[in-house]
Order: structure tokens, then C-alpha cells, then sequence
């Protein structure tokens, strides 16, 4: 063999090795945890809850939905200002903490006002997970966890 080949080979081998660690199996593995709506008093309503993340690799949220209002976003809460967000991360191995006074779910114009003790069907759509369903229990309007 001559020089040439055995260079050849050893960067065809690099080559194959690299491009198979980049085509790792990571991915995320998510579950919501503490969901909550308190009781609307007008036409709108927010929703909280966690999303906990024990893949190696990150998600993003990017939109909910739900048959309660054609109208749901997702908003932040920043120096008391809040504002319409297009995505929020879901880390590798961490969470997306939707509570009050922060980040949270924002449903309009509400086709019917839900009532303590129902429950909200809403359906989170994230950029590499599929879907995930979740019945939010509505509680009183001034319900508050602690954190955990």
C-alpha cells in the first residue's frame, strides 16, 4: 500500500465516525406535571403548568391549542410586562415552568367560561416532540401553588 491509500483510509474512516456521533439517537422525553387554570371571571383565561424534560436533547414549545378558545397563546412575563412570545425552550434535562407572575398560557374571547372542579382539554405542540394532551383541572380564581 502506499502512502496515498492509507491517508485515504484513515479520512474516509474519520470522516464516517464523526458523521455517526452527529447522528446521535438524543432526543426529548417530555411530561407535563401541576397543570392548573384558575377560574375565569371574564372572556379570558390563563394556564399554568410544568414541563419536565429527562431527554439529552432540548424541545421547544410552539403553540397550544384547545376546543375552549380558537384564540390561545403563549406569553412571558418580564419587569411586569406581558408579551406575546412565538416559543418557549423546554431544556435537555430540565423544565418549562408556566406559573403565575411568569410565563404562562393565554386563552381569549373563551366559548364557554369553565367552572371549578371541570377540566380544560388543551393539546401543547412542540417543534421536535409530538403532541401532548392534557385535562387542566380548573381550580378557585385565586388558586396559587407553592413550589415544590
Amino acid at each position: 500500500m502506499n502512502h496515498r491509500t492509507v491517508l485515504a483510509g484513515v479520512l474516509t474512516l474519520t470522516t464516517g465516525l464523526t458523521l455517526a456521533g452527529c447522528s446521535s439517537d438524543s432526543k426529548p422525553e417530555l411530561k407535563v406535571v401541576g397543570a392548573f387554570m384558575p377560574q375565569p371571571i371574564s372572556d379570558m383565561a390563563a394556564g399554568f403548568l410544568v414541563v419536565r424534560n429527562s431527554g439529552d436533547a432540548a424541545d421547544r414549545l410552539t403553540s397550544v391549542t384547545s376546543p375552549l378558545s380558537d384564540n390561545v397563546t403563549i406569553h412571558e412575563t418580564k419587569n411586569q410586562t406581558m408579551r406575546m412570545v412565538s416559543s418557549f425552550e423546554v431544556p435537555a434535562g430540565g423544565e418549562l415552568d408556566l406559573e403565575r407572575g411568569g410565563s404562562h398560557i393565554m386563552f381569549m374571547k373563551l366559548k364557554q367560561r369553565p367552572r371549578q372542579g371541570e377540566k380544560v382539554s388543551l393539546e401543547l405542540h412542540f417543534e421536535k416532540a409530538g403532541p401532548i394532551k392534557v385535562d387542566v383541572p380548573v381550580k378557585e380564581t385565586t388558586h396559587n401553588p407553592k413550589k415544590q
